[in-house]
């Protein structure tokens, strides 16, 4: 048999072999690293047995699927190791996640973080037993027998929920046997540097109506090096909880009055609008002009635009003169609206409109999470209106215009296209012929991207931006969608150049996607120190006594007039304590005034990451800062 590999080479065998057993062909480097195999494009697990010609990756923990396989196997030995210390434990379900992998039991009595340590020290053992993962397969009768006499109800709810003539397979590593589809990896031993990070309830199948669960979070890596990097990232993540500092620089609040629905303070809106000044501009130097379409409205039109249909449960409805109508969760419908409040020539298009519309979308309770998963928020918007000659240039134009404002924001990114799901409306051609044209623009622009199947929006593919942080996590915010599906919904046309009514392409697209998401992504990235054109109080002005206060009063004023946003500290208190009051708000800029420079018409600058001060003249000064909000350095 004829085996090709990744680099194109082609090896040739005798016989039928386990995947792992070429890797050792080829290397023992290689045997030692792999993780799962992907067999013609299928990722499988290395003792599958290779009997014809193929294609072949092996997959390490640099690869997405290899990792995936590594962290599966360290669930399963955290399912061990409660079932060792626990037996009366229910096993429910353990994948693997982008960070780790976590397990879900079911025990009388939840399990507490001081039991953590314990399942680990379990845990190490079972790896030291270097146990071997061995796959086996049952029938539909048989499996629902073992997993009965293991008393696992969870297990046989699972087998009794699949598809008939789907094989049914287990994995088994010393006494432990749990229902798996896998891959994983050979053995335990390999599984040599991991930790448990945190415990949370979770609804099986996460339905609010059924039991809650307990949740155990863990993660794991090839090298205790990896792994301890990875737990001071944690750290540094948790001193940067938007949640945490969004509080302590009075940002915004989550109140018990609304869960899910944040509340920005004085401060909070001066960056929220901020932002929002700095999109107007740069959509307004790109050809947009912007819109505003009600929050409410019928929910006949929900049902035209597809949005009952698909997205009902995510949305909330009301009455009005008997009458039902919906508030939206989107803004797209009434983009629309407006598009044929008109009539509309060739001649207009593309018309670029931008809107910072509030929408509302129902999101369980066990889902909220800061401003990262809100109920309602502000998403930034734009439908593009077009000709199909011009999707290229404006699919293009979109992409660059995400690429200045990441670029802004300090922000690295990778792309994503995303195709068509199975509750999709629409023909082949139409979606044929938008992925196509997400595809060659792309190209065109020479930007790499990975395919994303079956992710796209119901409408229509999409292309997703998904921007990495300074601790090197990613968010997918920007996005980009193509419909062909809502103009014939809605009946939208245009006249062509011939005279003809024809129907216009639309694209839906956002930079930021909510706004409030984007808020808590940025408030993380900075850790609060916003650059000096996004802070809220750029400088803080700081006496050093009362008798500098008049003078720290003028200074303050010229500051405010230059269109600096400063603040002025006269309390009675010691300068060392406004100082230490001013660092811990992320001021970038304190400038401290005393009898010296009250004399010499200056004032004593120290930034926020120094503990030097610089004597600079007072408009020198405001001219550096004038200069660096304009320049949005």
């Amino acid at each position: 048999m004829k085996i090709t590999l990744k680099s194109g080479d082609v090896r040739e065998y005798a016989n039928p072999m386990p995947a792992i057993e070429i890797a050792k062909s080829i290397s023992e480097g290689l045997a030692r690293n792999v993780c799962a195999v992907k067999v013609n494009g299928e990722t499988v697990d290395l003792r599958t047995e290779i009997a014809e010609d193929c294609e072949i990756t092996f997959l390490t923990f640099e690869d997405e699927d290899g990792r995936g396989a590594f962290r599966h196997t360290a669930s399963h030995i955290l399912a061990q190791a409660v079932k060792r210390l626990y037996p009366d434990t229910k096993l429910a379900i353990g994948p693997s996640i982008a960070d780790g992998f976590y397990y879900d039991f079911d025990r009388d009595e939840p399990f507490a973080p001081e039991q953590l340590e314990k399942i680990e020290a379990e845990m190490k053992k079972i790896v030291k037993e270097d146990l071997k993962l061995e796959r086996f397969t049952l029938s539909r009768e048989d499996a629902i027998k073992l997993m009965q006499e293991r008393n696992e109800p969870y297990k046989v709810e699972l087998i009794e929920n699949l598809p008939e003539g789907e094989e049914i397979s287990f994995y088994k590593q010393g006494e432990y046997v749990d229902l798996c589809a896998g891959p994983h990896v050979a053995s335990t031993k390999l599984i040599k540097a991991f930790k448990l990070t945190s415990i949370a309830g979770a609804y099986w199948h996460g339905d609010e109506k059924n039991k809650m669960l307990t949740r155990i979070y863990g993660t794991a890596f090839p090298k205790a090096s990896e792994l301890e990097d990875y737990l001071a990232k944690i750290e540094e993540a948790k001193k940067r909880d938007h949640r945490k500092l969004g509080k302590e620089l009075g940002l915004f609040t989550m109140l018990e009055e609304g869960p899910g629905f944040p509340f920005f303070l004085p401060k909070g809106m001066i960056l929220k609008n901020t932002l929002l000044e700095y999109w107007r501009d740069i959509h307004t130097r790109n050809g947009y002009v912007e819109i505003s379409t009600p929050i409410i409205l019928n929910l006949n039109l929900w049902k035209t635009s597809g949005h009952w249909d698909h997205y009902k449960e995510n949305m909330y409805t009301t009455v009005i003169d008997d009458m039902e109508y919906g508030i939206k969760p989107m803004n797209c419908p009434g983009g629309l609206l407006v598009y044929k409040s008109e009539p509309r020539s060739y001649r207009d298009l593309p018309l670029r409109m931008g809107e910072i519309g509030l929408v509302h979308r129902h999101e369980k309770s066990g889902a909220l999470h800061g401003l990262f998963r809100v109920r309602c928020f502000n998403q930034d918007d734009a439908h593009i209106f077009m000709t199909p000659e011009q999707i290229p240039q404006e699919i293009k134009g979109v992409a660059r215009l995400i690429d200045e404002i990441y670029s802004l924001f300090g922000f690295k990114y990778h792309v994503e296209l995303s195709t068509r799901p199975e509750n999709s409306m629409g023909s082949d051609e139409d979606w044929e012929m938008a992925t196509n044209g997400l595809k060659s623009a792309l190209d065109e622009l020479g930007l790499s991207y990975v395919i994303n199947e079956g992710d796209g929006a119901f409408y229509g593919p999409k292309i997703d931006f998904h921007l990495e942080d300074s601790l090197g996590r990613t968010w997918q915010c920007g996005t980009i969608q193509l419909d062909f599906q809502m103009p014939q919904r809605f009946e939208a046309e245009y006249t062509g150049e011939d005279g003809q009514k024809h129907r216009p392409i639309m694209i839906h697209r956002v930079a930021f996607g909510s706004v409030e998401r984007f808020i808590g992504i940025l408030i993380e990235h900075y850790a609060g120190k916003f650059p000096t054109w996004l802070a809220p109080v750029q400088v803080k002005v700081l006496p050093i006594s009362e008798k500098n206060a008049e003078y720290a009063k003028k200074v303050h004023s010229a500051m405010r007039e230059a269109g600096i946003r400063a603040e002025l500290d006269e309390r009675n208190e010691k300068i060392g304590y406004k100082i230490r009051e001013a660092q811990l708000e992320k001021v970038p800029y304190m400038v401290i005034v005393g009898a010296k420079e009250e004399e010499d018409g200056t004032v004593s600058v120290r930034r926020r990451d120094t503990v030097d001060n610089e004597s600079m003249n007072t408009e020198e000064f405001i001219k550096l800062v004038a200069a660096e909000i304009k320049e949005k350095k």
